[in-house]
Parts: structure tokens; sequence; C-alpha cells
């Protein structure tokens, strides 16, 4: 089934306050489409931890929010772009409580469980491209 964008707009992630931003935004995107609390706020979940990632590994980038359709379905897929480092080893990114960094460990394998369509991309030296989506 073709999936079309009915709505599209950037957001950049360089600074804490734009991490609350794209939460805020998600969330909002999140009623129009007509998610539930439960599902909006799992996606907000997701949005945030990659924004924080985008922030804290990739040095800042920006997130892509559409909302689009697949005949009757109405979703929101969000791409979150840095041009960080890169991740080495996406395998090894993705297992639970791995991080690279101070934190949990848990931000992209949450954000797949989070998420109804998950894609990742990783060049090293040349940065992070995350897909997500919530399907209503």
């Amino acid at each position: 089934m073709t999936v079309k964008s009915t709505k599209v707009e950037t957001l950049p992630i360089r600074s804490g306050d734009d991490v609350v931003r794209v939460r805020q935004r998600v969330r909002a995107l999140a009623i129009e489409i007509g998610l539930g609390l439960v599902d909006q706020t799992k996606f907000v979940t997701a949005a945030s931890e990659l924004a924080r990632n985008a922030l804290d590994y990739g040095g800042g980038g920006e997130v892509r929010a559409e909302i689009v359709q697949a005949g009757m379905r109405k979703g929101l897929r969000l791409t979150f772009e840095d041009q960080g480092p890169g991740i080495a080893d996406i395998e090894q990114a993705m297992t639970d409580h791995y991080t690279s960094g101070g934190g949990l460990g848990l931000g992209l394998g949450g954000a797949k469980r989070l998420s109804n369509e998950f894609h990742i991309e990783s060049t090293p030296g040349a940065g992070t491209r995350v897909t997500i989506a919530r399907w209503k």
C-alpha cells in the first residue's frame, strides 16, 4: 500500500530545550491523528530517547515529522538525523543495557519496542538516521 505524507515539518535538535520541544510537538501531532493516550505516551517516549541520542551522541541534528496516510490508516513518522560519529556496531547498540556513554542503554532498543516501525542507518564518521512510525 502506498504511504503518502499529508503534513511535514522539521525541528532542530541543538539543546535540551529542543528535546522538550520535540516531545511537545510529537504529542500534539499524535493527538492530531487520533492516537490514544497510551500510544501517545509510547511514541513521545521513543521520540524523546532518539532526540536525546541525536543531541548527546550525534552532536545535535534534526527530526522530520510527517503525518502519513496509507489507505484509511493514519500514522506519524519521525526521522531523526545527525552528522555525528555514527554507530560502528548497530547490532550491539540495539542490545539492551549497551551504552557508549553514561545512559541506561535502553534508548535504541526501547524506541524500537515503543514504535510500530523502526529503521536505523549509520555510517561511522558520517552520522545516523533513525526512522520510527506509529499507526492509529
